[in-house]
């Protein structure tokens, strides 16, 4: 998965096994801070992530044209920010990557999806708030 760097902007590539050491930027040497943003995957960076990760996952399954999707947005960004460093948040675009959706059984959206060591823990359709988001995450 890309890193920017907040010192210097820098985009880095670090494995998602790596996720919770200690990265530095390839460019200014500065330790890279944890993920704070919703991740948007395409299917090899989404089984990098689920596959290899030592941290739980938490999988925003949406689409552009979704208005509770658009809802949900906020709650997505907001648990990314809060577990920064605990968990990962990545989004799967259903439109552009229908066979991410076809694998998790997803017929509606927004769908929810936690995965920890490679499994689904918990999985639900819907617009839930981050605080849910949250305790799925620290419960996985």
């Amino acid at each position: 998965m890309v890193i920017a760097c907040s010192a210097c902007g820098q985009k880095n590539r670090v494995r998602a096994a790596d996720v919770t050491s200690t990265a530095r930027c390839g460019r200014c040497h500065t330790d890279l801070t944890p993920i704070r943003t919703p991740i948007d995957v395409d299917p090899a960076t989404f089984d990098e992530i689920v596959r290899d990760s030592p941290l739980p996952v938490l999988v925003d399954f949406w689409a552009a044209w979704c208005g509770p999707c658009r809802m949900a947005a906020p709650h997505v960004a907001r648990t990314a920010e809060a577990m920064a460093g605990r968990a990962l948040v990545v989004k799967v675009d259903t439109e552009a990557h229908p066979d991410l959706a076809m694998r998790y059984q997803v017929t509606g959206i927004p769908n929810f999806v936690v995965i920890r060591g490679g499994r689904t823990v918990f999985q639900q359709a819907g617009l839930v708030d981050s605080s849910q988001m949250i305790r799925w995450l620290e419960q996985a």
